[in-house]
């Protein structure tokens, strides 16, 4: 069973090199305005299925941001990869039939381009779906607005942004001080790469 955290931000987005810079964006966000970054790589468990730690991380989370902008086809199979999507589909599934405080839940929904989702999962076409361009920077501010209508003041989208490019060139230098390497950090890692660079700053 994940551990309850009562700012848990559950983190739905690919997984890939591609990504790794949006997920980075995102994790130091999250972090940055008071949030718990949470997500499925900071569970490595051979003893229980991937499905039932995913779950099991929503159930622990209040909060979620969605990005579903990797439909794209396989190149080998042919195939779309829908494991945001089903995830997605998970955490609406635990605010509507839940109990009191997983009724509470509140999401982020995220996609590269406007209205682009329509042509793959129309049935949440009545949903405030945001777009963030493929752009790091929008990404920063749609997850900071996001995170801002559920807690107290927090700077704006543009110092965030700012700090977040600062962190980034700053990375390689804290990773030595802690005797790791920036293309080896695991998801534990660069929780804890990123928070210890945010006490730095306080």
């Amino acid at each position: 069973m994940a551990r309850k955290s009562p700012l848990g931000v559950f983190i739905n987005c690919p997984f890939d090199g591609r990504y790794q810079k949006f997920l980075d964006a995102i994790v130091f966000t999250v972090f940055r305005c008071g949030f718990d970054a949470r997500c499925a790589l900071e569970i490595d468990d051979g003893g229980g299925t991937r499905i039932d730690k995913i779950m099991s991380l929503i159930e622990a989370c209040p909060f979620g941001i969605h990005d579903i902008c990797r439909t794209d086809l396989d190149s080998v199979s042919k195939l779309p990869r829908f494991n945001m999507p089903l995830e997605l589909g998970i955490f609406l599934g635990a605010r509507r039939y839940g109990n009191a405080d997983q009724r509470r839940k509140q999401c982020l929904i995220l996609d590269k381009n406007n209205f682009r989702y329509q042509k793959f999962i129309s049935d949440i076409s009545g949903q405030d779906i945001h777009s963030h361009n493929n752009r790091v920077e929008s990404l920063i501010y749609e997850v900071r607005d996001f995170l801002r209508n559920n807690g107290s003041h927090i700077s704006g989208g543009n110092k965030i942004y700012k700090e977040y490019l600062r962190f980034e060139r700053e990375k390689r230098a804290i990773c030595r001080t802690l005797d790791l390497r920036p293309d080896e950090l695991t998801y534990k890692d660069l929780t804890h790469v990123t928070t210890s660079w945010l006490v730095t700053q306080s």
